[in-house]
């Protein structure tokens, strides 16, 4: 697992680890979409942020139909990186919760410009507590 440390300037790894080899390139784009930039990570986000899912089952019951192996992937790669957090909230058989971290819920402004984008670009949904709003920035 690695652990990863929060700094002024934001995630570090810490002494020993992935540092600037776990990146493609100093580019920050480059290195967000290193973490979050598959198809799935962003809608396990959009669904612990918004729609109250914080457990396998739930995450595994949104309409894209998440494969269970490439969910438990990116919920280990998102706790890695310090974007979620894991609670064991069932002995036997261990059973676990997952909630953003502040980290994680620092996406919600990229998740709001990529939903009205998608939104005023391709005639996608809206869920109804956005509608009327101001589109962001």
């Amino acid at each position: 697992m690695v652990r990863k440390t929060k700094s002024s300037k934001g995630l570090k790894s810490l002494p020993g680890e992935r540092g600037d080899a776990a990146f493609r390139s100093k580019c920050s784009i480059t290195r967000t979409l290193d973490i979050v930039g598959d198809k799935w990570t962003l809608l396990i986000v959009r669904d612990l942020l918004w729609h109250g899912k914080h457990t396998f089952a739930a995450l595994q019951g949104s309409a894209e139909n998440i494969p269970t192996n490439i969910l438990a992937d990116r919920l280990q790669r998102l706790a890695e990186w310090g974007l979620v957090r894991r609670e064991l909230y069932q002995e036997r058989p261990p059973r676990f919760a997952y909630h953003l971290t502040d980290t994680g819920k620092a996406l919600e402004p990229a998740l709001t410009s990529i939903l009205y984008w998608g939104h005023n670009v391709l005639d996608g949904g809206m869920p109804e507590r956005l509608r009327g709003k101001n589109s962001p920035g």
